[in-house]
């Protein structure tokens, strides 16, 4: 029973189930406003400009990058782990809280699982580019051909990352569609548009939202989040064993594993954060997407940035405890202090000190604030990965070959263009997907819209 007096109202304005469904699709009925032709137009420069970078890297070669023999892993690399972690947020969000029973999910997961899939697909191009050779990407796939039973290397994580992530990709994707079916069959009962009802209505599978059409819905909800949940874990555990399978100082550490998926669970829930605050903004959902919601995501930032704190302190604990004189310099010399000093405190700053001011119900009440920190949560999760790939591999075993490195034009285009996928992706979605789930509103809505009498009231 979910009790409002305690947890707080979580629809608030006494709506009605047809409130509900009028104010929810009111965006996707409404003329298309000129801050979405912006941006769409802006995303879509981004994306163009990242094409070329692509195009030209595969065209030139790796050599137009700024690797070297050291640092044979850069700003690929680095997004690709980034991007990941923002990937596992609607996920985690969603599964996580839908097993856990945890209503005040429901206005929110429909666009953490979106941003999921964008994520997602913006992580999966890095490793392709990464190779070089783009059209021998089809080899990392197990298949019989003319040259005799060619497989793919088992004991490669590069392979366990291919595995994994489209796993991952594919089984989010279901889940989120599977989510959508009831609200686009509503389209399309709703819509005047014959060209809408037609394409609603295909997307909506012959939707008649009978009590049997439910229960196989709920049921279909459970097992795919209950088959999902262990991906959440596993894929960002695979991601870190692309780093702790080697003898790298830095790297080769068992702590990799559960850092790794803490810290993608981090930064998944502030690009959630930030995603939510915007889009609540500008579609005027303080209703659906109220105070008590983003409190809630706050509080479980600031555990998890406890967690992250901790998780920094251990390496640097382990490094001096283990006597070993090259993890000794990776952290103290090269991190803590040396060339790569602003990034470590950056990172250690913006993930395991700044978010700590959720602590204070005034800074979880002022939402500008709230913004403003998940911002930072987002720029500190970028720089813990340039640390990991960048500060370990300049500095290795031999200091013959110490190197610096710094990205190029061309990667930065690469990592912009990606960026551009991921906007043009959420902006689409605003436009043509209710952003909130309306079927699982509408069930939370008599339950936690109403406050309940006290027994003195009684």
């Amino acid at each position: 029973m979910y009790n409002t007096n305690v947890r707080g109202i979580l629809i608030q304005g006494n709506k009605t189930y047809s409130d509900v469904t009028r104010d929810i699709l009111k965006p996707l009925d409404d003329k298309v406003p000129l801050w979405w032709w912006i941006t769409v137009f802006l995303a879509t420069g981004a994306l163009l400009w990242g094409v070329w970078g692509v195009y030209y890297t595969i065209a030139t070669g790796i050599g137009v990058w700024g690797l070297n023999n050291n640092v044979a892993w850069g700003w690929a690399i680095i997004n690709f782990v980034w991007w990941i972690g923002i990937g596992h947020a609607g996920t985690a969000f969603s599964i996580f809280l839908l097993i856990l029973r945890q209503k005040w999910r429901s206005t929110i997961n429909r666009a953490a699982e979106a941003m999921t899939i964008f994520a997602v697909m913006a992580a999966g191009l890095f490793p392709l580019i990464h190779m070089g050779r783009i059209w021998d990407g089809f080899f990392i796939f197990p298949y019989w051909n003319t040259r005799g039973p060619l497989w793919d290397n088992f004991n490669s994580p590069l392979f366990w990352d291919v595995t994994a992530i489209s796993t991952y990709f594919m089984a989010s994707f279901v889940f989120w569609y599977v989510g959508m079916i009831p609200d686009f069959a509503t389209i399309r009962d709703r819509t005047t548009s014959k060209i809408k009802k037609k394409v609603y209505g295909f997307f909506s599978f012959g939707w008649l939202g009978n009590a049997r059409g439910w229960l196989r819905f709920e049921t279909t909800a459970l097992l795919l989040g209950g088959m999902a949940a262990p991906l959440v874990v596993s894929v960002h555990s695979i991601v870190s064993m692309d780093f702790s399978v080697s003898v790298v100082p830095g790297w080769h550490t068992t702590i990799f594993p559960p850092y790794f998926v803490i810290g993608a669970i981090f930064s998944g829930f502030g690009m959630v954060l930030t995603l939510m605050i915007i889009m609540r903004k500008i579609y005027k959902f303080q209703d659906y997407v109220t105070d008590n919601h983003l409190d809630a995501i706050t509080r479980i930032l600031t555990f998890i940035s406890l967690i992250m704190g901790t998780a920094y302190l251990t390496e640097l604990f382990t490094a001096w405890y283990s006597g070993s004189e090259y993890e000794l310099f990776t952290f103290m010399k090269n991190r803590v202090t040396g060339d790569y000093t602003f990034a470590y405190w950056t990172m250690l700053t913006c993930n395991a000190i700044i978010p700590q001011l959720f602590w204070f119900k005034k800074v979880r009440k002022n939402i500008t604030l709230v913004f403003i920190i998940s911002l930072f949560i987002n720029v500190g999760m970028w720089f813990e990965r340039y640390v990991i790939v960048v500060t370990s591999l300049s500095k290795d075993f031999l200091p013959a070959t110490w190197a610096t490195y710094s990205p190029t034009i061309t990667e930065i285009s690469i990592y912009v263009g990606t960026l551009g996928l991921f906007i043009l992706g959420v902006m689409l979605f605003f436009r043509f997907v209710p952003t909130i789930a309306i079927a699982e509103v509408k069930g939370i809505l008599k339950e936690t819209s109403t406050t309940k009498p006290s027994e003195d009231e009684k």
